[in-house]
């Protein structure tokens, strides 16, 4: 597709929201609009509410932390992760690993190679191991959303259900990315070896290399300065060396068992809506009184998808 095209095609999807349109050669062209207004212009039907079921609430002493399931690319370790949930498995354990520029990790101390064994806390009714679910087959019927530039890590990136994701339609395989905030599934050296136990989030630069190597079980939504904030482990590969540094868990719940008045009102941009595409253009083409260059491209994980609601 020419750069040209390109142009026409970033201007159509701004008139789509209702800005004020010029043509490409026009002065009113040369801005860009901001996030904000862009936002401002969205439409209610654009925006999507998190199914209560694939919401979970984690508390924490500084505040709580929104994280969305993903269960149509990894269903077997997001029901998993249900179960540990209901169970209470994750209340009074810990963030025990931060890692400067890569994740935050939680689970049970003991189950760090240091850690006593027989004093792991009882998984309950959750399954142990879980088969990997690194990727998924392409689903015809589920949005896409793909972005028009390139990716070194696959043949195609977008969005897919308001998660960052890459697909290869010669293999026939689609899976979740490794963008900043998204929640994947702690394992040892098998692939078959975690169970949504131990979960980590990213904090750092996209650490893409992980893609198809662990499973994704979701994305942060709100909190993540609680995660990306804290203090570095100082032992190896950012683990926590004495019990009084790692930050306990005060509760983990799902967003659908809670009281109706206790669930808030998040909503989500929708991926596969017109206001995310002009978001998308308006950040590869970005001319404002900063901004003298557009870089005319974008990757797929520095594009922020917009949470509102308390």
């Amino acid at each position: 597709m020419s750069r040209f095209v390109l142009r026409l095609l970033g201007l159509s999807l701004l008139c789509a929201v209702s800005l004020p349109c010029a043509s490409a050669d026009s002065p009113a062209a040369a801005k860009t609009p901001t996030p904000k207004e862009l936002l401002e212009r969205s439409k209610p039907e654009e925006w999507r509410k998190p199914d209560p079921e694939n919401l979970l609430l984690m508390q924490l002493p500084q505040g709580r932390v929104m994280i969305e399931l993903a269960p149509d690319f990894t269903p077997l370790h997001a029901a998993n992760i249900r179960t540990l949930v209901r169970e209470h498995y994750f209340d009074g354990l810990a963030v025990i690993r931060v890692q400067d520029n890569f994740v935050s990790q939680w689970g049970d101390p003991e189950d760090d190679d240091k850690g006593d064994k027989s004093k792991l806390r009882s998984l309950g009714k959750a399954k142990r191991t879980l088969p990997s679910e690194y990727t998924r087959p392409i689903d015809s019927k589920l949005p896409w959303t793909a972005l028009p530039d390139g990716d070194v890590y696959a043949p195609e990136v977008g969005f897919s259900e308001g998660f960052p994701a890459a697909r290869d339609k010669a293999s026939g395989q689609e899976w979740l990315t490794h963008c900043y905030g998204m929640v994947g599934v702690a394992r040892d050296v098998g692939p078959e070896t975690g169970s949504g136990s131990s979960l980590y989030a990213v904090i750092g630069q996209a650490p893409r290399g992980l893609d198809r190597n662990l499973a994704i079980a979701g994305r942060v939504l709100q909190g993540m300065e609680y995660l990306s904030g804290l203090p570095r482990g100082t032992g190896p590969l950012g683990f926590y060396e004495k019990p009084a540094q790692r930050l306990t868990i005060q509760s983990i719940r799902l967003v659908a068992d809670l009281p109706a008045a206790e669930r808030g009102k998040l909503e989500v941009l929708r991926t596969d809506s017109a206001t995310f595409a002009a978001l998308i253009e308006a950040k590869r083409n970005r001319r404002d009184d900063f901004y003298k260059l557009p870089a005319g491209k974008i990757d797929l994980c520095s594009i922020n998808i917009p949470v509102r609601g308390p």
